[in-house]
């Protein structure tokens, strides 16, 4: 018959500065982030990310409008693509260029290019007084919403599937 040996703690790992020694980070509060401030931050998430699914794969995406003129950038779209998601962040066309499909197809282009780099599903967020039903006649559909100022109004955050 064996005998089972009593469980053992094992030891625990040390750090290598104790925490007393380390000196306090210098937090700040901004609402103008340098270019190396933000670049610090989407870098190190973007490691982390890959860290953990084993992909790095996020790209800016945008489809510009130009005025035919003064070939001015005037409005389009922009989001970025990663982990199979196309994110929607800001779509914005004048109001003189708006009811003649011109959204439509900013919208498509972007929905293509989405697909040839592999996303399987589109995701953005707009405000109730924006443009749901345009997004709803495109076939996204809505996740959720949450209530914003002022009262009344909300953002809805909005889903479709690009397969």
């Amino acid at each position: 018959m064996r005998r089972e040996e009593p469980t053992r703690a094992l030891p625990c790992e040390t750090p290598v500065s104790d925490r007393a020694d380390r000196l306090e980070p210098i937090v700040k509060l901004t609402d103008a982030p340098t270019a190396e401030e933000e670049h610090a931050i989407g870098s190190g998430l973007a490691r982390f990310n890959e860290e953990q699914s084993g992909i790095r794969d996020s790209r800016p995406l945008a489809v510009v409008v130009h005025d035919p003129q003064t070939n001015q950038p005037i409005g389009g779209l922009t989001g970025r693509t990663s982990l199979g998601l196309l994110f929607i962040d800001l779509f914005f066309i004048p109001a003189n260029l708006r009811r003649d499909g011109l959204g439509s197809r900013l919208l498509r282009l972007a929905e293509d290019e989405a697909r040839r780099r592999g996303c399987v599903n589109a995701v953005l967020y707009t405000i109730n007084f924006q443009a749901p039903a345009f997004y709803e006649r495109h076939g996204y559909r809505i996740l959720g919403s949450v209530p914003c100022l002022p009262l009344g109004t909300s953002r809805i955050f909005m889903t479709k599937p690009l397969t």
